[in-house]
Parts: C-alpha cells; structure tokens; sequence
C-alpha cells in the first residue's frame, strides 16, 4: 500500500484553507458545526444517489458527459463538507483513509473474498474463517 506523499497533503492542506477562508469570509464558521456539516455532507451524498436512482449497472457506468458533470459537482459538495467536517473535529482524512484501508485488508484478505460481496463478520462463519472453525 502507497502512503499520500508530501504533494497529496498540500493539496489536501490548500483545500482545508482555501474552505476555511471562504466560510470566514461569509461569517459561516457559526453554522459550521459538526453536527451540521455532518449533515449537509449526509444530504450531499444523497443527492449524489440521486442521479443512480433506477439505473441498471451498466446505465450508472455510462453516463453522458452533462450527467457527469452534475454528478461531478456533488462530489465536490461531498468533498467540501467532509474536508470541513475533518478540519473542525481535527482528523487527518489521509491518515484515517490509510489506517481503514489497512483494517479493511485484515478484514477482507483478497484470497477469502475475492469477487465475492460479503461483508467481513460473515467470514468469520465460514470453515476456515477469522474464528479458528
């Protein structure tokens, strides 16, 4: 597993100032509580779901380019909100991304679930499983 070198983190720091400076600037950082960028972000995604909503698989792959565009842009507001939501509870997205992916390659070792959606507890049941059966 890579780690995100230095140029990811400034990136990642010039987004974090750039959005603190844009709400400071509007008087906002009074609105910009936990509980509510947690739920704007929670609201954006939902409206990222919002344009897959009755597609087939192969529909919500293949997306014109105005519908990639709009769903490009409530990406950004996912990002935005959560790049805000980690600044103001004092997370390091990348390290936290980093720590989880790790986790999750415990919990999901590609041989066991390789093309298989299970979720991990579900490995544990399994002969041979995370429980020693």
């Amino acid at each position: 597993m890579t780690t995100p070198d230095h140029a990811d983190r400034a990136a990642l720091a010039d987004l974090r100032e750039r959005l603190r400076a844009f709400a400071a600037a509007r008087d906002w950082e009074q609105f910009h509580t936990p509980k509510n960028l947690a739920m704007a972000l929670a609201c954006e995604a939902a409206e990222v779901m919002e344009h897959f909503l009755w597609l087939d698989g192969a529909t919500s792959a293949a997306l014109t380019d105005a519908k990639r565009a709009e769903v490009g842009e409530e990406l950004a507001d996912v990002l935005i909100y959560l790049v805000r939501l980690a600044d103001k509870l004092d997370i390091d997205l990348l390290d936290a991304a980093n720590a989880k992916i790790a986790r999750n390659a415990e919990r999901y070792p590609a041989d066991r679930v390789r093309g298989r959606a299970v979720k991990y507890s579900e490995l544990e049941d399994e002969p041979g499983g995370a429980d020693g059966a």
